[in-house]
Protein backbone atom coordinates (compact mmCIF):
# COMPACT_ATOMS: atom_id res chain seq x y z
CA UNK A 1 0.00 0.00 0.00
CA UNK A 2 1.39 3.30 -0.66
CA UNK A 3 0.86 5.92 2.13
CA UNK A 4 0.56 8.44 0.32
CA UNK A 5 -2.04 11.62 1.47
CA UNK A 6 -2.42 14.35 -1.45
CA UNK A 7 -3.29 17.51 0.31
CA UNK A 8 -5.68 19.13 -1.84
CA UNK A 9 -6.77 22.45 -0.15
CA UNK A 10 -6.19 24.05 3.36
CA UNK A 11 -8.43 27.21 4.30
CA UNK A 12 -9.76 28.77 6.96
CA UNK A 13 -13.19 28.52 8.38
CA UNK A 14 -14.92 30.87 10.67
CA UNK A 15 -18.21 30.80 11.92
CA UNK A 16 -20.83 32.46 10.23
CA UNK A 17 -22.51 35.04 13.01
CA UNK A 18 -21.23 38.08 12.23
CA UNK A 19 -21.11 38.64 16.10
CA UNK A 20 -20.09 36.50 18.16
CA UNK A 21 -22.38 35.43 21.82
CA UNK A 22 -18.99 35.04 23.78
CA UNK A 23 -16.39 37.26 23.19
CA UNK A 24 -13.91 35.69 26.00
CA UNK A 25 -13.49 32.51 27.84
CA UNK A 26 -11.72 32.28 31.03
CA UNK A 27 -9.71 28.79 31.36
CA UNK A 28 -10.15 27.33 34.97
CA UNK A 29 -7.62 25.23 36.64
CA UNK A 30 -8.53 21.84 35.04
CA UNK A 31 -7.94 23.76 31.96
CA UNK A 32 -4.55 25.04 32.41
CA UNK A 33 -3.02 21.79 33.77
CA UNK A 34 -3.54 20.63 30.03
CA UNK A 35 -1.89 23.35 28.08
CA UNK A 36 1.50 21.35 28.25
CA UNK A 37 -0.54 18.01 26.55
CA UNK A 38 -1.27 17.51 23.26
CA UNK A 39 -4.63 18.13 21.50
CA UNK A 40 -7.37 15.58 21.19
CA UNK A 41 -7.39 13.42 18.10
CA UNK A 42 -9.91 10.94 16.34
CA UNK A 43 -10.80 9.96 13.31
CA UNK A 44 -14.03 8.67 12.03
CA UNK A 45 -14.31 6.15 9.09
CA UNK A 46 -17.38 6.08 6.46
CA UNK A 47 -18.06 3.43 3.89
CA UNK A 48 -18.88 6.27 0.35
CA UNK A 49 -21.49 3.92 -0.97
CA UNK A 50 -23.90 7.00 0.00
CA UNK A 51 -21.99 10.01 -0.83
CA UNK A 52 -22.65 12.58 -3.44
CA UNK A 53 -20.00 13.79 -5.63
CA UNK A 54 -16.93 14.18 -3.66
CA UNK A 55 -16.82 17.91 -4.66
CA UNK A 56 -20.18 18.67 -3.51
CA UNK A 57 -19.38 16.42 -0.39
CA UNK A 58 -16.74 18.37 0.40
CA UNK A 59 -17.97 21.99 0.51
CA UNK A 60 -21.15 20.55 2.15
CA UNK A 61 -19.37 19.98 4.93
CA UNK A 62 -17.21 23.25 4.91
CA UNK A 63 -20.17 25.03 5.06
CA UNK A 64 -22.04 22.55 7.69
CA UNK A 65 -18.82 23.36 9.81
CA UNK A 66 -18.93 26.88 9.40
CA UNK A 67 -22.72 27.06 11.13
CA UNK A 68 -22.15 24.63 13.77
CA UNK A 69 -19.09 27.34 14.87
CA UNK A 70 -21.80 29.78 15.83
CA UNK A 71 -22.95 27.48 18.38
CA UNK A 72 -19.51 26.89 19.56
CA UNK A 73 -17.18 30.35 19.30
CA UNK A 74 -14.23 29.25 21.37
CA UNK A 75 -13.35 26.88 18.61
CA UNK A 76 -13.06 29.43 15.99
CA UNK A 77 -11.05 31.16 18.22
CA UNK A 78 -7.23 31.48 19.97
CA UNK A 79 -5.59 31.16 23.27
CA UNK A 80 -4.59 34.59 24.76
CA UNK A 81 -2.34 35.40 27.29
CA UNK A 82 -2.37 38.37 29.61
CA UNK A 83 1.99 38.80 31.21
CA UNK A 84 2.24 39.43 34.94
CA UNK A 85 5.37 40.24 36.76
CA UNK A 86 7.72 37.04 37.85
CA UNK A 87 7.29 35.38 34.54
CA UNK A 88 4.13 34.43 34.88
CA UNK A 89 0.63 34.80 32.64
CA UNK A 90 -3.05 34.50 32.67
CA UNK A 91 -4.59 32.49 29.67
CA UNK A 92 -8.09 32.82 28.20
CA UNK A 93 -9.89 31.71 24.70
CA UNK A 94 -10.13 34.87 22.95
CA UNK A 95 -13.50 33.87 20.65
CA UNK A 96 -12.15 36.50 17.86
CA UNK A 97 -13.37 33.96 14.85
CA UNK A 98 -10.03 33.99 13.90
CA UNK A 99 -11.11 30.48 12.26
CA UNK A 100 -10.80 26.51 12.80
CA UNK A 101 -8.75 24.74 9.99
CA UNK A 102 -10.51 22.53 7.42
CA UNK A 103 -8.21 20.63 4.79
CA UNK A 104 -9.04 18.20 2.32
CA UNK A 105 -6.78 15.47 1.15
CA UNK A 106 -7.18 12.18 -1.02
CA UNK A 107 -5.84 8.78 -0.13
CA UNK A 108 -6.60 7.03 -3.05
CA UNK A 109 -4.77 4.20 -2.30
CA UNK A 110 -5.50 3.36 1.12
CA UNK A 111 -9.24 1.36 1.79
CA UNK A 112 -10.69 1.38 5.02
CA UNK A 113 -9.53 -2.53 5.46
CA UNK A 114 -5.96 -0.92 5.80
CA UNK A 115 -7.03 1.31 8.56
CA UNK A 116 -9.05 -1.19 10.56
CA UNK A 117 -7.62 -4.72 9.67
CA UNK A 118 -3.98 -4.73 10.64
CA UNK A 119 -2.58 -5.44 14.10
CA UNK A 120 -1.32 -2.64 14.82
CA UNK A 121 -2.89 0.68 14.36
CA UNK A 122 -1.15 1.86 11.30
CA UNK A 123 0.97 4.93 10.97
CA UNK A 124 -0.91 6.23 7.92
CA UNK A 125 -4.12 6.91 10.35
CA UNK A 126 -2.12 9.60 12.05
CA UNK A 127 -1.48 11.53 8.18
CA UNK A 128 -5.36 11.33 8.43
CA UNK A 129 -5.90 13.38 11.77
CA UNK A 130 -5.13 17.04 11.83
CA UNK A 131 -2.34 18.10 13.80
CA UNK A 132 1.62 17.08 13.83
CA UNK A 133 3.22 14.73 16.80
CA UNK A 134 4.63 17.22 18.98
CA UNK A 135 1.95 20.27 18.97
CA UNK A 136 1.24 20.88 21.95
CA UNK A 137 -2.40 22.63 23.55
CA UNK A 138 -0.30 25.57 24.78
CA UNK A 139 0.88 26.57 20.76
CA UNK A 140 -3.45 27.34 20.23
CA UNK A 141 -1.93 30.76 21.13
CA UNK A 142 -0.85 30.98 17.71
CA UNK A 143 -2.89 27.63 16.09
CA UNK A 144 -6.42 26.76 15.71
CA UNK A 145 -8.14 25.73 18.53
CA UNK A 146 -10.39 23.28 16.20
CA UNK A 147 -8.82 21.03 12.92
CA UNK A 148 -10.67 19.16 10.42
CA UNK A 149 -9.00 17.08 7.77
CA UNK A 150 -11.31 15.49 5.42
CA UNK A 151 -9.80 12.60 3.35
CA UNK A 152 -10.94 10.84 0.64
CA UNK A 153 -10.27 7.17 0.78
CA UNK A 154 -10.41 4.56 -1.98
CA UNK A 155 -13.62 3.40 -0.48
CA UNK A 156 -14.88 5.66 2.16
CA UNK A 157 -14.16 8.83 3.67
CA UNK A 158 -12.25 9.74 7.38
CA UNK A 159 -13.17 12.42 9.01
CA UNK A 160 -10.43 13.88 11.03
CA UNK A 161 -10.20 15.75 14.08
CA UNK A 162 -8.22 18.06 16.09
CA UNK A 163 -9.14 19.94 19.49
CA UNK A 164 -6.79 21.77 21.61
CA UNK A 165 -7.47 19.74 24.84
CA UNK A 166 -6.70 22.86 26.96
CA UNK A 167 -10.16 23.97 26.01
CA UNK A 168 -12.33 20.73 25.66
CA UNK A 169 -12.20 17.71 27.54
CA UNK A 170 -13.57 14.57 25.44
CA UNK A 171 -17.09 14.83 26.56
CA UNK A 172 -17.35 18.61 24.94
CA UNK A 173 -14.89 17.14 21.55
CA UNK A 174 -17.98 14.73 20.73
CA UNK A 175 -20.80 17.42 21.92
CA UNK A 176 -19.31 19.55 18.80
CA UNK A 177 -18.92 16.93 16.46
CA UNK A 178 -22.13 15.46 17.24
CA UNK A 179 -23.68 19.76 16.93
CA UNK A 180 -21.52 19.52 13.35
CA UNK A 181 -22.79 16.73 12.45
CA UNK A 182 -26.84 17.69 13.19
CA UNK A 183 -26.20 20.81 11.22
CA UNK A 184 -24.85 18.72 8.45
CA UNK A 185 -27.72 16.61 8.20
CA UNK A 186 -30.18 19.92 7.42
CA UNK A 187 -31.33 21.04 11.18
CA UNK A 188 -31.15 24.75 11.40
CA UNK A 189 -30.07 24.42 15.07
CA UNK A 190 -28.23 22.16 17.71
CA UNK A 191 -30.45 19.26 20.42
CA UNK A 192 -28.07 20.43 23.13
CA UNK A 193 -26.81 23.89 23.62
CA UNK A 194 -23.52 23.98 25.04
CA UNK A 195 -22.91 25.89 28.21
CA UNK A 196 -19.49 28.20 29.30
CA UNK A 197 -20.75 30.10 32.30
CA UNK A 198 -18.69 29.10 34.82
CA UNK A 199 -19.61 31.38 37.65
CA UNK A 200 -20.84 28.13 39.83
CA UNK A 201 -17.75 26.03 39.38
CA UNK A 202 -15.71 26.06 42.48
CA UNK A 203 -12.26 26.23 40.33
CA UNK A 204 -13.02 29.74 38.85
CA UNK A 205 -13.78 31.36 42.27
CA UNK A 206 -10.16 31.74 42.29
CA UNK A 207 -10.79 34.62 39.84
CA UNK A 208 -7.59 35.10 37.38
CA UNK A 209 -5.26 32.38 37.93
CA UNK A 210 -1.32 33.31 37.34
CA UNK A 211 0.70 30.12 36.33
CA UNK A 212 4.29 30.54 35.02
CA UNK A 213 4.97 30.76 31.36
CA UNK A 214 5.10 27.66 29.69
CA UNK A 215 8.04 27.61 27.27
CA UNK A 216 10.72 25.52 29.74
CA UNK A 217 7.26 23.16 30.99
CA UNK A 218 6.22 21.37 27.47
CA UNK A 219 6.18 17.84 27.17
CA UNK A 220 9.01 16.67 25.00
CA UNK A 221 7.65 14.77 21.86
CA UNK A 222 8.77 10.98 21.71
CA UNK A 223 11.85 9.78 20.12
CA UNK A 224 10.30 7.64 18.79
CA UNK A 225 6.79 6.43 18.15
CA UNK A 226 5.04 3.24 19.64
CA UNK A 227 2.77 0.77 18.24
CA UNK A 228 -0.99 1.21 19.32
CA UNK A 229 -3.84 -1.86 18.91
CA UNK A 230 -7.18 -2.13 19.59
CA UNK A 231 -8.32 -4.63 21.95
CA UNK A 232 -12.34 -5.21 21.26
CA UNK A 233 -14.71 -6.76 23.73
CA UNK A 234 -18.04 -7.69 22.92
CA UNK A 235 -20.99 -7.29 24.74
CA UNK A 236 -21.38 -10.96 25.72
CA UNK A 237 -17.09 -11.06 26.73
CA UNK A 238 -18.18 -7.65 28.77
CA UNK A 239 -20.84 -9.13 30.44
CA UNK A 240 -19.00 -12.41 31.26
CA UNK A 241 -16.20 -10.27 33.08
CA UNK A 242 -18.23 -8.36 34.88
CA UNK A 243 -20.34 -11.29 36.26
CA UNK A 244 -16.99 -13.07 37.21
CA UNK A 245 -15.68 -10.09 38.97
CA UNK A 246 -18.83 -9.60 40.99
CA UNK A 247 -19.23 -13.56 41.81
CA UNK A 248 -15.52 -13.20 43.21
CA UNK A 249 -15.79 -10.06 44.81
CA UNK A 250 -19.42 -11.19 46.77
CA UNK A 251 -20.83 -8.18 45.53
CA UNK A 252 -23.29 -6.97 43.02
CA UNK A 253 -21.76 -3.39 42.65
CA UNK A 254 -19.11 -3.95 40.17
CA UNK A 255 -19.23 -1.63 36.95
CA UNK A 256 -18.89 -3.18 33.27
CA UNK A 257 -15.93 -0.46 33.13
CA UNK A 258 -14.38 -1.63 36.29
CA UNK A 259 -14.11 -4.98 35.37
CA UNK A 260 -12.78 -4.61 32.12
CA UNK A 261 -9.84 -2.29 33.42
CA UNK A 262 -8.96 -4.72 36.52
CA UNK A 263 -8.96 -7.68 33.36
CA UNK A 264 -6.67 -5.49 31.93
CA UNK A 265 -4.44 -4.54 34.57
CA UNK A 266 -4.10 -7.98 35.62
CA UNK A 267 -3.09 -8.67 32.02
CA UNK A 268 -0.95 -6.50 31.72
CA UNK A 269 0.76 -7.23 35.18
CA UNK A 270 0.97 -10.96 33.90
CA UNK A 271 2.42 -10.55 30.95
CA UNK A 272 5.40 -8.37 32.78
CA UNK A 273 5.56 -9.93 35.87
CA UNK A 274 8.72 -9.67 37.61
CA UNK A 275 7.89 -12.50 40.05
CA UNK A 276 8.74 -10.33 42.82
CA UNK A 277 4.94 -10.08 44.92
CA UNK A 278 6.17 -6.53 47.41
CA UNK A 279 6.42 -4.42 43.55
CA UNK A 280 3.94 -2.06 42.95
CA UNK A 281 1.82 -1.67 40.38
CA UNK A 282 -0.15 1.96 39.54
CA UNK A 283 -2.90 2.58 37.25
CA UNK A 284 -4.55 5.76 36.84
CA UNK A 285 -8.02 6.71 35.59
CA UNK A 286 -9.34 10.07 34.34
CA UNK A 287 -12.46 10.71 36.33
CA UNK A 288 -15.74 12.86 34.64
CA UNK A 289 -16.94 15.20 36.83
CA UNK A 290 -20.09 16.20 35.04
CA UNK A 291 -22.26 13.24 36.91
CA UNK A 292 -20.43 14.09 40.41
CA UNK A 293 -21.06 17.77 40.68
CA UNK A 294 -23.96 19.25 40.77
CA UNK A 295 -22.46 22.80 40.05
CA UNK A 296 -22.14 21.41 36.42
CA UNK A 297 -24.84 22.09 34.15
CA UNK A 298 -25.69 19.21 31.49
CA UNK A 299 -23.49 20.61 28.31
CA UNK A 300 -20.88 22.44 30.44
CA UNK A 301 -18.02 23.16 27.55
CA UNK A 302 -14.39 22.75 28.53
CA UNK A 303 -12.78 20.39 30.77
CA UNK A 304 -14.41 18.56 33.83
CA UNK A 305 -12.01 15.43 34.05
CA UNK A 306 -8.60 14.65 36.34
CA UNK A 307 -6.75 11.96 37.52
CA UNK A 308 -7.08 9.66 40.08
CA UNK A 309 -4.53 6.83 41.34
CA UNK A 310 -4.89 3.59 42.57
CA UNK A 311 -1.71 1.27 43.75
CA UNK A 312 -1.16 -2.60 44.67
CA UNK A 313 1.33 -4.72 44.93
CA UNK A 314 1.99 -7.26 42.34
CA UNK A 315 1.10 -10.20 44.50
CA UNK A 316 -2.32 -8.96 45.80
CA UNK A 317 -3.23 -8.40 42.07
CA UNK A 318 -2.62 -11.38 40.83
CA UNK A 319 -3.00 -13.45 44.01
CA UNK A 320 -6.27 -12.17 44.81
CA UNK A 321 -8.46 -12.38 41.40
CA UNK A 322 -10.48 -10.10 39.01
CA UNK A 323 -12.83 -9.51 41.49
CA UNK A 324 -10.21 -8.38 44.12
CA UNK A 325 -8.38 -6.06 41.53
CA UNK A 326 -11.95 -4.66 40.37
CA UNK A 327 -13.47 -3.86 43.76
CA UNK A 328 -10.19 -2.09 44.36
CA UNK A 329 -11.22 0.29 41.56
CA UNK A 330 -14.52 0.31 42.72
CA UNK A 331 -13.53 1.68 46.12
CA UNK A 332 -11.76 4.67 44.26
CA UNK A 333 -13.86 5.54 41.97
CA UNK A 334 -16.91 5.26 44.95
CA UNK A 335 -14.67 8.35 46.67
CA UNK A 336 -14.59 10.71 43.86
CA UNK A 337 -17.45 12.67 45.43
CA UNK A 338 -18.26 16.41 44.69
CA UNK A 339 -16.17 17.25 47.86
CA UNK A 340 -13.44 15.44 47.10
CA UNK A 341 -13.16 16.64 43.07
CA UNK A 342 -13.74 20.17 44.37
CA UNK A 343 -10.60 20.05 46.35
CA UNK A 344 -8.93 18.80 43.31
CA UNK A 345 -10.00 21.37 40.96
CA UNK A 346 -8.49 23.98 43.58
CA UNK A 347 -5.12 22.51 43.89
CA UNK A 348 -2.15 24.61 42.59
CA UNK A 349 -1.49 24.43 38.31
CA UNK A 350 1.82 21.96 38.03
CA UNK A 351 3.04 22.10 34.80
CA UNK A 352 6.26 19.95 35.01
CA UNK A 353 7.51 17.75 32.06
CA UNK A 354 5.90 14.21 32.00
CA UNK A 355 8.89 12.27 32.62
CA UNK A 356 9.21 8.47 32.29
CA UNK A 357 9.10 6.71 35.93
CA UNK A 358 11.36 4.20 37.03
CA UNK A 359 10.21 0.78 37.72
CA UNK A 360 7.17 -1.14 36.06
CA UNK A 361 5.14 0.61 34.13
CA UNK A 362 1.99 2.15 35.11
CA UNK A 363 -1.31 2.12 33.14
CA UNK A 364 -3.45 5.69 32.15
CA UNK A 365 -6.99 4.90 31.52
CA UNK A 366 -8.46 7.94 29.33
CA UNK A 367 -11.72 8.05 27.24
CA UNK A 368 -15.04 6.80 27.75
CA UNK A 369 -17.58 4.01 26.41
CA UNK A 370 -19.96 6.50 27.66
CA UNK A 371 -19.38 8.98 24.45
CA UNK A 372 -21.73 9.30 21.69
CA UNK A 373 -19.08 8.42 18.52
CA UNK A 374 -21.19 6.61 16.61
CA UNK A 375 -24.07 9.08 16.78
CA UNK A 376 -21.90 11.47 14.25
CA UNK A 377 -24.12 11.04 11.39
CA UNK A 378 -23.50 13.74 8.55
CA UNK A 379 -26.31 12.94 6.28
CA UNK A 380 -25.16 9.88 4.78
CA UNK A 381 -25.05 7.08 7.95
CA UNK A 382 -22.81 6.40 11.02
CA UNK A 383 -19.01 5.93 11.20
CA UNK A 384 -18.21 2.14 10.61
CA UNK A 385 -15.10 2.60 13.08
CA UNK A 386 -13.46 5.27 15.27
CA UNK A 387 -9.43 5.53 15.32
CA UNK A 388 -7.12 8.31 16.91
CA UNK A 389 -3.92 9.38 15.74
CA UNK A 390 -0.34 9.00 17.89
CA UNK A 391 -0.41 12.49 18.99
CA UNK A 392 0.11 11.43 22.70
CA UNK A 393 2.29 8.45 22.06
CA UNK A 394 2.46 7.91 26.04
CA UNK A 395 3.74 4.19 26.85
CA UNK A 396 0.90 2.19 29.35
CA UNK A 397 -1.93 4.79 27.47
CA UNK A 398 -5.04 3.22 27.24
CA UNK A 399 -8.20 4.74 25.60
CA UNK A 400 -11.33 2.98 25.91
CA UNK A 401 -14.51 3.83 23.43
CA UNK A 402 -17.54 2.54 22.48
CA UNK A 403 -17.83 -0.19 20.03
CA UNK A 404 -19.47 -0.12 16.40
CA UNK A 405 -21.90 -2.36 17.91
CA UNK A 406 -24.01 -1.65 20.81
CA UNK A 407 -22.88 -2.77 24.34
CA UNK A 408 -19.27 -3.26 23.36
CA UNK A 409 -16.22 -1.62 24.10
CA UNK A 410 -12.69 -0.73 22.56
CA UNK A 411 -9.29 -0.49 24.09
CA UNK A 412 -6.40 1.33 22.18
CA UNK A 413 -3.40 0.08 24.07
CA UNK A 414 0.06 1.96 23.59
CA UNK A 415 2.91 -0.15 24.49
CA UNK A 416 6.49 -1.26 22.99
CA UNK A 417 5.62 -4.27 20.76
CA UNK A 418 7.35 -6.66 22.74
CA UNK A 419 5.01 -5.83 25.75
CA UNK A 420 1.61 -6.02 23.55
CA UNK A 421 2.97 -9.36 21.95
CA UNK A 422 2.98 -10.51 25.65
CA UNK A 423 -0.37 -8.91 26.38
CA UNK A 424 -2.19 -10.58 23.53
CA UNK A 425 -1.87 -13.81 25.54
CA UNK A 426 -3.01 -12.83 28.55
CA UNK A 427 -5.96 -10.58 27.36
CA UNK A 428 -7.94 -12.44 25.68
CA UNK A 429 -9.24 -15.29 28.53
CA UNK A 430 -11.51 -14.24 30.94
Amino acid sequence: MANKVELISSSLVSATATAASLSRLELNLWDLRLLPVVPIRRGLIFHSSHFQSQQHLIQHLRNSLSRALDFFPPLAGRLATTPHGSDTATFFVDCNNAGAEFTHAVADAVSISDLIEPRYTPEIASSLIPINIGVTNYDGISKPLLAVQVTELADGLFIGCAANHAVVDGTSFWHFLNSWSEISRGSESISRSPIFDRCNFAAVDNKLIHIPTLEKNLIKAPSQLLPQKVFHFSKEKLAQLKAKANSEAGTDKISTLQALMAHLWRSTVRSQTTNNDSTTRTMAIAIGARARMSSLPDGYFGNAVYAAALAISEGELLQKGLGAAALRINELISKQTDEAITRDAEKKVNLQHWEVRSGPLPLAFGGSHRLDMYGCDFGWGKPIAVRSGKAWNMEGLVVVSPAAEAGGMDLEVCLSEEKLVALEEFITSV
